[in-house]
């Protein structure tokens, strides 16, 4: 089939498998005319790659993971680099998750002091700050 007809059978934009493609994750057969040609598998192969992608896994990660793949949601088979690769993958979104519960404190204890001051003017402005607008006004 042409990337239009797996585009459209697997819900994927065409830029999205040439992206795939250019990753490694997808391949193609090229036609005479020049053509991309994908086999039946290649929709499967995409349905994998949405399923990791939306686990959070990179396309690097998933071009590791995709020969232990099997099925459309997949089921991984659990060798042992493969549970590293997904172990180190936990570890990093946790660690994400971290940084971000840290920042979302920061913000929210801003929020609570900037509610504090009020209706005050900021930055604060001095008696002589004052004399100025007068005079400009």
């Amino acid at each position: 089939m042409r990337i239009g007809e797996l585009s459209r059978r697997a819900g994927v934009n065409a830029h999205q498998l040439r992206y795939y493609e250019a990753q490694g994750l997808l391949t193609a057969d090229r036609g005479t005319n020049g053509y991309r040609e994908y086999d039946e598998s290649a929709l499967l192969r995409v349905k994998q790659i949405r399923h990791l992608l939306g686990a959070g896994l990179s396309s690097e990660d998933i071009a590791y993971l995709l020969p232990c793949a099997v099925g459309e949601v997949p089921e991984l088979a659990g060798c042992p680099e493969l549970l590293a690769a997904m172990r180190s993958r936990l570890r990093r979104l946790d660690d994400q998750m971290d940084r971000l519960a840290q920042s979302r404190e920061a913000l929210a204890d801003y929020i609570v002091a900037a509610e504090r001051v009020g209706g005050e003017s900021y930055p604060p402005f001095t008696d002589a700050d004052a004399d100025v607008r007068a005079v400009a006004s």
